[in-house]
Formats: C-alpha cells, sequence, structure tokens
C-alpha cells in the first residue's frame, strides 16, 4: 500500500475589490491616470508661461506643454518601475 502526500494547503486568494490594495499595477495605472488629468485641468485651466527678452522680443507657451513633458518622464519611469518583470 503507498500513500500520496499533497502539497501543503496555501492561503485563500482574497476575493473582491480588497484583492485592489495589494496590486501594484492598479496603484500604478491610477497614479498614471491622475497625472495625465492634471495633464488635462493645467492645459484648459492653466495660464501661459510668457518669456521676454531685452529686445522686446517675447514667447509665449502654454504651461500645460511643460506639466506634460514631466508627466511623460514620470509616466515612463512609473511604467518601467512597476511594470517590470521579475525573474
Amino acid at each position: 500500500m503507498s500513500t500520496i502526500s499533497h502539497p501543503p494547503a496555501g492561503t485563500i486568494p482574497e476575493r473582491g475589490w480588497t484583492a485592489l490594495l495589494h496590486a501594484r499595477e492598479a496603484w500604478a495605472s491610477l497614479a498614471i491616470f491622475a497625472m495625465w488629468i492634471a495633464v488635462a485641468v493645467a492645459s484648459v485651466w492653466g495660464s501661459d508661461a510668457v518669456f521676454q527678452s531685452n529686445d522686446g522680443n517675447g514667447s509665449t507657451i502654454p504651461i500645460g506643454v511643460f506639466v506634460a513633458l514631466f508627466a511623460s518622464i514620470a509616466t515612463w519611469a512609473i511604467a518601467k518601475y512597476v511594470l517590470r518583470r521579475e525573474t
């Protein structure tokens, strides 16, 4: 007569919305979403960056351009850190 050993019983996986609290991908996507909402708000309701030189020439750039630049850098950094493959 032989016996079969079973693997040890693991913990019961979480179910429902509380499982999202431990999901790194969910938090990363929420952070990226919030950054781009800030870009949209700054683009629509933000002011302009006005640059004047000594000879009277000037330029005006919407503030959303600067916010989008930093949001794209932060999006890249978050995606690289959180969504990397762990081997």
